[in-house]
Formats: C-alpha cells, sequence, structure tokens
C-alpha cells in the first residue's frame, strides 16, 4: 500500500504543477511567476491540511523530491507547449486528474492520523482544493471551488465512496484506487453533461 501512496501522491503533484504552469502561461507571466504558480498548485492544499493536523514540518519540507518533482515538471510542460495546443482542456485535464490523486492522500493522511471519516473528507477535499484555489487567487480568477461546477462536491462524494468501499471485502489498495476513479469520474460527468448545484439566487428584474 506504501507503493501505491507514493505514486498516487507523485502523480498528484505532477497533475498539479502542470495545471498550474499551463494557468501561469495562459496569464503571460515570467518564468518565475510560472514556477510560483506551479510551486502553489501542487503544495498549497497539503501545506494546509498538514498544519491543520499538527504534521509538521510540511511534508515537502522534509522530503525534497517533491521539490525537484515540480521543478522538473516545469521545465518539462515549457519546453512542450507547443503540444499543449488546448490549453483549457488541457488544465481541465490535468486539474481533474490532480484533485482525484489529492482527495485520496489527504484522506489516507485524515486517517494516519486517527480522525473521523467525516474529517478525514474534509481533509481530503482541502488537500485537492485549496492548491487551486490559491493558484487561482494569485492569477486574478474566482476559484473553481466558489463557481456553480461540481469540484470541491467530486472530492467529498469520492471520498464517501471510498470508505463505502472500505466495508467490502475489496481489498484497501482497489478501494484506495477506485476513490480516485470515483472523483475524476464524478468531475468529467458534471463538465460533459453540465451538472451542477442548484443556483440559489433568484432572477430579479428592474
Amino acid at each position: 500500500m506504501e507503493k501505491i501512496y507514493l505514486s498516487v501522491d507523485i502523480l498528484g503533484t505532477v497533475a498539479f504543477a502542470i495545471s498550474g504552469v499551463l494557468v501561469a502561461m495562459e496569464k503571460r507571466l515570467d518564468l518565475f511567476g510560472v514556477g510560483i504558480i506551479a510551486l502553489v498548485t501542487a503544495i498549497g492544499g497539503g501545506t494546509l491540511r498538514d498544519m491543520l493536523i499538527g504534521n509538521t514540518p510540511v511534508t515537502w519540507t522534509t522530503t525534497p523530491l517533491y521539490m525537484y518533482l515540480i521543478l522538473a515538471t516545469v521545465i518539462v510542460t515549457i519546453l512542450f507547449q507547443s503540444r499543449l495546443k488546448y490549453l483549457r482542456t488541457s488544465l481541465f485535464l490535468f486539474d481533474t486528474i490532480g484533485i482525484g490523486f489529492y482527495t485520496m492522500i489527504g484522506i489516507n493522511k485524515g486517517m494516519e492520523a486517527g480522525l473521523e471519516p467525516l474529517i478525514c473528507i474534509t481533509l481530503g477535499t482541502i488537500t485537492a482544493s485549496f492548491g487551486g484555489v490559491i493558484r487561482d487567487i494569485l492569477c486574478n480568477e474566482i476559484p473553481v471551488i466558489f463557481r456553480k461546477e461540481i469540484y470541491a462536491t467530486a472530492c467529498i462524494l469520492g471520498g464517501a465512496g471510498y470508505f463505502l468501499l472500505r466495508q467490502t471485502a475489496l481489498p484497501e489498495g482497489y478501494a484506495f484506487l477506485l476513490g480516485v476513479v470515483i472523483v475524476i469520474g464524478i468531475r468529467l460527468a458534471a463538465v460533459r453533461y453540465h451538472i451542477a448545484l442548484p443556483n440559489i439566487y433568484k432572477n430579479t428584474t428592474s
């Protein structure tokens, strides 16, 4: 299971770093700006999670692998930017993959801390969402999580699905990976079929 967790964590870091690079490039930031946006996107949610559960120093400060991984991802993404012709589509896909992986990583960290399932799901949602929130704020965008799109809801439902799967005879590793798939699947389906949370604002006429 440790290998699965590490692999998912690495994939999530890469996916979010790429999404950060794509947003920064779309905003035409300089090289330093691109690197910073990639960094905060990849580690922002995990940093907040670790601080909330008292896991300090936070993970990326004690494991240089993440910094090297983000740096390599920034370089490779910039070098192959010409192949990313449709930035919006690429950003959506990598962001979606990132929230799927990071939701389960956050949940796992909560379980390691001995927390209740509801709190674990909350930590998973924070891990998956808040790197993107910081990214969007720094790039002068309204964060996706605060719009009507299904985003954090996908994390919550995926986390709930994972805990339900753990009650079956399914091996832990499969339940973990299926949790990732549930988050990604819900997010993709919501965008594909224009599913959104109800609008609480009534139409007004002037």
